[in-house]
């Protein structure tokens, strides 16, 4: 059989990274692991037509993942494939998790996955291959947990969930040869210039904080693959597939200390360090210390990063949930230059109840922990999220689309009484200004060799994020 998997063209307000889509790659491994043909269609990189991939490609099974800036995209891939070649479309990814009835209801989306994917897809893989007049099978799909589905005569049914996979181990690496590798970029191009390939690695699954914010997918539970497991990944990467940069995407690498720990010292002992890596998103900070920090720079880590969201400790309390304090941040922000590793900062202007005065303590951390790079994003109340129920109850909804709930655009997508959003467009401008644009702020940049190795895209990312 022939599986078909779509990543849609994401359109960002900014450049940012362009690397393969680790979803994608792990459907495309179980889809290979039963015997499957796959082909991948990234939209970002392509530079050929879907239809023309369809045509040429004839697949039995469409799978297309979305986020919420995707979800339009995501809709018209679904559409042309349906003009082309009559067969199941499925949707999955956090926004048809969230709203599934929403995608499932319309004409060329046949099925819609929630949570996590690869079991679910596995199963739907053994429905297709098993059934060639696929819409007079629809009724076999009651038995797959984790699904969504209208059937011919237009009713929506909703399967129970799916338990999450406990034994992540048992996951085949992701099958990163099904991408054109050379077409992305390295996973921080505005900090590094990477001569080779980047590739991403999950080394576990899941959070077990409630941030409101938060649009993870599935039950807050946190799992993790092996340490063995893990650096068995990281080898096949380095010496298998030349990588020249790691990124470690988990949304909570450090929950366990010593894993991190046993995970550095493999790294050590199969000498594996002399790849960089890096931290895509936040560590938590009040699990960062200096002997964990230290570990992680001597086994190849040159750079991680810390969610801090707000400069505003009832902010953060109240607001986000966040269970850190404004001193387990500096602590490990300290930690981090201790050992020579470099640090990038989130951080969030225009949250639920803020002030110019909470908004002006976030700019004012910023500047006091000096990371290498701060990313200053406006809070968007995604659907699914506690801040989405906050806004529906005392605020007013802005965005009209779900192309505006692009967070690092330079507009306001809510707006609450005493926090219009003139002041947090202004404020989140401010942020960026101010920041990049102090004197030794403004040296260190231009003495940076990176900053000329692509001086084109370094001055349109300048101008979006510090002029614009």
């Amino acid at each position: 059989m022939k599986v078909l998997l779509v990543n849609p063209k994401t359109k960002l307000p900014i450049e940012t990274r362009t690397s393969p889509s680790l979803g994608l790659a792990y459907l495309g491994a179980v889809s290979e692991r039963q015997g499957h043909t796959v082909c991948i269609y990234d939209g970002n990189v392509e530079t050929i037509s879907l239809e023309k991939v369809v045509e040429d490609f004839a697949p039995d099974l469409a799978g297309i993942t979305a986020n919420t800036i995707q979800i339009k995209s995501a809709w018209r891939d679904a559409a042309l494939i349906k003009s082309v070649a009559d067969i199941p479309v499925v949707l999955g990814g956090p926004h048809p998790t969230v709203l599934p009835t929403e995608s499932v209801e319309r004409p060329e989306v046949d099925i819609v996955v929630r949570g996590e994917g690869e079991t679910t897809w596995e199963e739907l893989c053994q429905w297709r291959a098993a059934h060639d007049q696929w819409r007079e099978a629809i009724s076999a799909l009651q038995s797959v947990p984790g699904i969504s589905y209208q059937t011919p005569d237009g009713q929506v049914y909703h399967n129970p969930d799916r338990p999450l996979i406990e034994d992540l181990d048992s996951l085949p690496f992701p099958a990163y040869h099904l991408f054109k590798m050379d077409r992305y970029t390295n996973l921080q191009p505005t900090v590094d210039h990477i001569a080779g390939p980047s590739y991403p690695i999950l080394t576990s699954r899941g959070c077990p904080y409630r941030c409101t914010y938060c649009s993870q997918i599935g039950p807050r539970r946190w799992r993790m693959r092996s340490p063995e497991n893990v650096v068995a990944e990281w080898r096949w990467l380095v010496r298998d597939l030349g990588a020249a940069e790691i990124g470690v995407l988990d949304d909570s690498f450090n929950i366990n200390r010593q894993r991190v720990l046993d995970i550095c010292d493999l790294l050590i002992r199969e000498d594996l360090t002399h790849v960089p890596w890096i931290m895509i998103n936040g560590i938590r900070a009040n699990l960062a210390d200096k002997e964990l920090l230290g570990r992680m720079r001597q086994a190849g880590c040159i750079r991680t990063a810390f969610g801090v969201e707000s400069g505003n400790q009832e902010i953060l309390d109240s607001v986000i949930e966040k269970q850190l304090t404004l001193e387990q941040v500096r602590a490990a922000f300290q930690a981090a230059r201790e050992v020579g590793m470099e640090t990038i900062g989130f951080f969030m202007i225009g949250l639920p109840g803020e002030t110019e005065e909470t908004m002006e303590d976030t700019i004012r951390f910023a500047i006091e922990l000096d990371p290498v790079v701060a990313n200053f994003s406006m809070a968007t109340p995604f659907p699914g999220t506690e801040m989405s129920r906050m806004v529906q109850e005392r605020g007013r909804l802005l965005a009209k689309d779900y192309d505006d709930f692009a967070f690092f655009e330079s507009r306001a997508s809510f707006e609450m009484d005493g926090m219009p959003a003139e002041l947090v467009e202004r404020k989140w401008k401010e942020a960026y200004r101010r920041f990049y644009l102090r004197p030794a702020r403004v040296v260190r940049t231009l003495l940076k060799k990176e900053t000329w190795l692509d001086l084109p895209r370094t001055v349109r990312v300048a101008w979006r994020t510090v002029v614009g």
